[in-house]
């Protein structure tokens, strides 16, 4: 594996189809869970460069974890508020706010890291710039080394892979052979939030193919196609969550009429009397997370709230991605 910014980097015949892989990467995560300084010695003399062009808690502490267990060194840097404003479109005539151009900054970036870790975050006001993914592929392109996404405009990838090592362990414990059923719901929110985790978490779960996939959401509110197409889509979230296994909560703005809320009906709120309807589902949420709002307090303090594992695992999650790139590029 050379980059991680989707589940389409590990599309490989050496991994003998996408599933496969990521059933491997669960395996690798839940073992250096077992046991954090197995590979201690993997990373030793090497540099992670972790570029945040917005703000993190779990997904940037998780990752200095992941790489300090591995035995690198990680080296954060807050771009908007530390360094320089970018310029990432080509050809740019630079009499603006920019000051500093990609092709400039990522090839020093690759002189000073191994691997080069990135976090972006779309602007929600025009889908054709958020979709191009220019800021990610312009590292890509520029910087000659790895990259890995800790969340793009579009997708974040390394959560959706937390999502399914979680999904795994509730599973191993339950022995459950059959597979799951797994509900995606819209909830409510105080402000437009982007499609990423929707999109990428839909991404993830098709491609893994272990599960009974239904996403619900009031109307207008479809992701787009290329991440949803496996998955039965209904606006009657009572129906969907009907015998869930798994509750997977998170709000969305629109995809069409783009980076918009419609509305904010609280009716979409998960609550105790909703989760009745499933087979006493375990409830996900990849947080920060509105209580009261997205969740009821009663679901996050409940017993079917696996949350706090979910966030824990991000970790792991992150050190079998960065143990396979630097495996795979020496």
């Amino acid at each position: 594996m050379r980059n991680f910014t989707s589940v389409n980097d590990l599309i490989s015949p050496s991994y003998g189809g996408v599933g496969k892989a990521i059933d491997a990467l669960v395996q690798k995560a839940l073992a250096y869970k077992a046991s954090p300084f197995t590979d201690k010695s993997l990373g030793t003399n090497k540099r992670i460069g972790c570029l945040f062009l917005n703000p993190s808690m779990r997904t940037r502490l998780s990752t200095q974890i992941a790489a300090q267990n591995l035995g690198m060194e990680p080296i954060i840097f807050n771009v908007g508020s530390e360094g320089w404003m970018l310029e990432f479109e080509e050809e740019a005539i630079m009499s603006g706010t920019t000051v500093e151009h990609v092709k400039d900054a990522a090839p020093v970036f690759g002189k000073y890291f191994d691997i080069l870790a990135i976090r972006t975050f779309p602007s929600l006001k025009n889908r054709d710039d958020d979709y191009s993914e220019l800021y990610i592929k312009q590292f890509i392109k520029y910087a000659g080394i790895p990259v890995v996404s800790l969340e793009s405009a579009t997708l974040h990838p390394l959560q959706s892979l937390t999502d399914i090592i979680t999904i795994q362990e509730a599973l191993n414990l339950k022995s459950q052979t059959s597979n799951p059923k797994i509900v995606l719901t819209w909830a409510p929110h105080v402000k437009p939030l982007p499609q990423c985790v929707a999109n990428s978490f839909s991404q993830w779960i098709n491609a893994w193919g272990k599960a009974d996939f239904v996403i619900t959401h009031p109307e207008d509110y479809e992701l787009s196609e290329e991440f949803t197409k496996g998955a039965t889509i209904t606006h009657n979230q009572n129906e969907a969550l009907t015998d869930a296994d798994f509750v997977y909560v998170k709000n969305w703005s629109t995809y069409n009429d783009y980076g918009k809320i419609y509305e904010s009906d609280p009716k979409w709120m998960l609550t105790k009397k909703k989760l009745e309807l499933t087979n006493n589902a375990k409830v996900m949420h990849c947080l920060p997370v509105r209580r009261n709002v997205e969740l009821s307090d009663e679901i996050l303090d409940g017993p079917n709230s696996i949350v706090t594992q979910e966030a824990s695992n991000r970790i792991w999650a992150a050190q079998a991605v960065l143990a396979e790139i630097l495996r795979s590029n020496g």
